[in-house]
């Protein structure tokens, strides 16, 4: 086949179009709403999601942020309600102030009672499809129907063709929240063409990352014993949709242009998936690379990583490679982390990618192509200057996604929230008017 094209993303972003873009909130601080952005909350905020040391992807998402609002306005203010999932418990930190039993309905009414008699202005809800009970999790809509404070929510995943379920919880949480965060303008486009949400009510803020220095791998490598190595790196949660297996598959081609090359995989399997059938996947994986004899080159990190061993070990690669198998994924925390870091990306041409990506951010292949992720993989690792240059692009757009910029830009969308719900009536909801 063909070699991609590393000097700009080999797909067509599929998000220029001529409709209106949503609310970009991350360059717009400087209005109105400024003199209320001080280092102090102006009002108190709780956030609903998943936390660490829950460990999923969401959990994390949740404690950055809140981490993120802490660090800019302080923590006086900001709580946080927890979802356990099914008959585990976890030590949260002091900012838990509740915690919600995933599957118990029950619990979605008694954490609304605790909200509204708690003083809280404002909630921010953390929603993904899986987090919550009932078909869909349908279990929080009961939660959000009981809530006198206006209500922000993050959406974490926004799909096309949702099925009856989905569209009934999602246009539920759309009519029953103030506003909406999404981090992608397709995410936004997908809200405005299927669920039929006014733009108007949608706020595109990226995925926070950490605000990393842009460094060359070696002495991450020698940190992790890799020096001499060149790195290819997956990290995350494993499931069977996350296609790891077709790097493996690329490697004996990649191996034979370069010897040096090893392929780190780090993250531990996915709780709901190491539930079902516990690390099976993981094994598939580690049969695949000896059946294919690169066993000594694929090497697993078999756990959940603290951040500082995830910044090493981002650090330490030359090639990050997210070969995601499904188009619907609105956003990757883990592309976005690697992005922030300065990293050369290949990936499989999934929703977020496609859009961050971009404009030569990185290389994009087909799904399920071992031959097409071996083939960049080559021209990257053989020709310096293309991958320094799609490095250094990727870090620049990065910045715009540090967390503090984040916090910032959450904080102008809650403030807009408040005021804009101070000026309705008690008899009218402002939810269907924003």
């Amino acid at each position: 086949m063909p070699a991609p094209n590393i000097s700009e993303t080999s797909q067509p972003n599929p998000l220029r179009r001529g409709q209106a873009r949503p609310r970009e909130l991350e360059g717009e601080l400087e209005s109105p709403l400024k003199p209320l952005l001080h280092r102090s909350l102006p009002f108190r905020i709780a956030v609903i999601g998943n936390h660490l040391p829950r460990q999923c992807g969401i959990a994390t998402f949740t404690t950055d942020l809140c981490d993120a609002i802490s660090a800019e306005y302080g923590a006086n203010g900001l709580s946080v309600v927890a979802v356990n999932d099914h008959q585990a418990s976890y030590a949260y930190p002091a900012r838990v102030g509740f915690e919600i039993a995933e599957r118990d309905i029950s619990s979605y009414w008694t954490t609304a009672a605790y909200l509204n008699s708690s003083n809280v202005d404002l909630v921010c809800l953390q929603h993904e499809y899986g987090i919550f009970g009932g078909n869909a999790g349908a279990h929080v809509i009961q939660l959000l129907r009981q809530l006198t404070m206006p209500v922000v929510t993050t959406l974490h995943t926004v799909l096309r063709k949702p099925d009856v379920d989905q569209r009934i919880v999602m246009e539920q949480i759309s009519a029953r929240s103030d506003r909406l965060i999404v981090m992608s303008d397709y995410s936004s486009h997908v809200l405005e063409d299927v669920f039929g949400v006014p733009g108007d009510k949608i706020d595109r803020i990226p995925h926070g990352i950490p605000d990393l220095p842009f460094a060359e791998p070696d002495d991450d490598k020698t940190l992790l014993s890799l020096q001499g190595k060149s790195v290819l790196l997956t990290f995350g949660l494993l499931s069977p949709n996350k296609g790891f297996e077709n790097v493996i598959h690329a490697l004996p081609r990649i191996l034979s242009q370069r010897k040096d090359v090893v392929y780190v995989i780090a993250g531990a399997t996915h709780p709901h998936v190491r539930a079902r059938e516990g690390d099976r996947y993981r094994d598939q994986l580690q049969a695949l690379a000896r059946g294919l004899g690169v066993e000594d080159k694929v090497i697993f990190h078999n756990r959940f990583v603290s951040p500082r061993e995830m910044a090493s070990l981002v650090g330490s690669a030359d090639i990050y490679i997210t070969p995601y198998c499904h188009e619907a994924q609105a956003v990757s925390g883990t592309l976005a982390y690697a992005m922030g870091a300065g990293k050369a990306i290949i990936s499989t041409p999934y929703w977020h990618a496609a859009e961050l990506l971009d404009n030569g951010r990185g290389a994009l292949v087909p799904f399920g192509n071992p031959d097409a992720i071996a083939t960049a993989a080559i021209e990257l690792l053989e020709n310096g200057a293309a991958r320094q240059s799609m490095r250094n692009r990727a870090y620049m757009y990065g910045r715009q996604m540090v967390w503090s910029r984040v916090a910032k830009a959450y904080m102008h969308s809650f403030v807009r929230t408040r005021q804009s719900h101070a000026t309705c009536s008690p008899a009218v909801s402002c939810r269907g008017r924003q």
